[in-house]
């Protein structure tokens, strides 16, 4: 049985992640430092690489960043290239639902890996409630405007330019990513909460089961963050994890519940 481990959330000075993130884990990198240090020469795959608060923090040499939102990896190559935000940034209800209607016609029109679709995606993603990235079936980006008093947008991300450079940004499903077998993984898949439309499809039971068993076969370090859930619990201690609870941050709640939340870090070869 896993044993609780009361660990104060602990803020790294790193270069922050340029997107708001639901569910973001930076909070986790004073956990994931001690564990990564004597692998810094492997490289780095995280399947779920989301707002890339564990690679920032990390600064691997290599790295192979996944995520199967395909605009999320455009924003990043982009990014790559020496991204500068050429729409208008304000925090306005107006300006926001019309940058998301020309968002939606340019994934619409073909346009969904334009320099404009990553700038869109920048603002809806700063501007937008809680920093959610959700779709609709028909692949409409739907997320809300946000209740923010300000916000501290970027225009040029240069910053990021060079640490992003030499890492690879794909999408593609998690277990088609061809890992070598030394890769160090880190893993933080969609979790095991009812809400789970980071894309426009969910992220079933089946596919939790999928990303375990998966990881459960490399042969190189692994950790695999979730909700600690009693069904993600013995999932993960029947393929052989080390497991260890910790209190995270709760930053997004419907009901207003700011209470640590339960997560699990499940390890092995580490």
């Amino acid at each position: 049985m896993p044993v609780p481990i009361a660990e104060p959330p602990t803020t790294v000075a790193t270069l922050p992640p340029p997107l708001k993130w639901a569910g973001g884990k930076r909070w986790q990198l004073p956990l994931l430092q001690p564990l990564w240090a004597p692998h810094r020469h492997r490289r780095l795959v995280e399947p779920f690489c989301g707002g890339l608060a564990v690679p920032l923090g990390l600064r691997p040499g290599q790295a192979l960043l996944n995520d199967l939102n395909p605009h999320l990896i455009n924003f990043y190559k982009w990014v790559q290239r020496g991204l500068r935000i050429t729409v208008r940034l304000d925090n306005d209800r107006e300006l926001y639902y019309a940058h998301r209607a020309r968002f939606n016609a340019l994934l619409a029109d073909g346009g969904s890996e334009s320099h404009e679709a990553a700038s869109l995606f920048y603002f809806l993603n700063r501007t937008g409630y809680n920093g959610l990235c959700r779709f609709n079936r028909r692949n409409r980006y739907n997320v809300p405007f946000g209740r923010y008093r300000s916000i501290p947008y970027l225009t040029d991300l240069d910053a990021y330019r060079e640490v992003l450079g030499p890492w690879t940004f794909t999408t593609q499903e998690f277990d088609e990513i061809p890992l070598r077998p030394d890769d160090f993984v880190y893993a933080d898949p969609p979790y095991d909460v009812e809400f789970r439309q980071y894309a426009s499809r969910g992220f079933t039971w089946d596919d939790q089961v999928r990303t375990a068993e998966f990881l459960a076969a490399h042969r190189g370090p692994v950790i695999l963050a979730n909700q600690a859930t009693p069904r993600i619990l013995e999932l993960y201690g029947r393929l052989g994890f080390a497991l260890r609870i910790v209190d995270a941050p709760r930053r997004i709640s419907c009901n207003g519940n700011r209470a640590p939340a339960r997560e699990v870090l499940a390890t092995r070869n580490v």
